[in-house]
């Protein structure tokens, strides 16, 4: 039971690497047209969106725009880059999910973990984790300023 704990424990920041370099390689190197805009001049200057605001999400990004030093044009690939990283985040927690279940539909024992079990409880998690990852609608939202990522990261470790 240890070994299947550290193996899902490796696995899960296995997919988060690769998610987070996935998303950081294709993020928006600035500010796209539409909300994302206000989004990244409101974390930018520490001010509220347009309602609800999206406060949390104002304050992390803040955070990351410190990141961007003197040079205010790096300003929103810093915010966009927070966005990748909350997806990636949310991918690995997705994957940690789907092991947790599939390992509840698969195990009825502690003694029943083989290596073909695992096999198939670790593969189909990678196959659920990555297939959200590519999705058209998750990747689009995780590549630029916008408060669906860190939503979604929200709602995953809640979940």
């Amino acid at each position: 039971m240890k070994k299947f704990n550290r193996t899902n424990t490796l696995i899960g920041w296995i997919v988060f690497v690769a998610a987070s370099f996935v998303y950081l390689s294709t993020i928006e190197p600035t500010a796209s047209f539409w909300d994302c805009s206000e989004f990244i001049a409101s974390a930018f200057k520490l001010e509220v969106g347009h309602p609800p605001g999206a406060p949390f999400f104002m304050l992390i990004s803040r955070l990351f725009t410190l990141f961007a030093g003197h040079d205010v044009s790096n300003v929103a690939k810093m915010v966009n880059s927070w966005s990748a990283l909350a997806s990636g985040l949310t991918i690995m927690f997705m994957f940690w999910t789907i092991v947790h279940l599939v390992k509840k539909i698969i195990i009825k024992d502690e003694e029943q973990i083989t290596i073909a079990n695992q096999i198939l409880i670790f593969g189909s998690a990678i196959i659920g984790a990555f297939a959200y990852t590519f999705s058209d609608t998750f990747w689009f939202s995780a590549v630029e300023g916008e408060v669906y990522a860190s939503s979604s990261l929200f709602t995953a470790v809640v979940f």
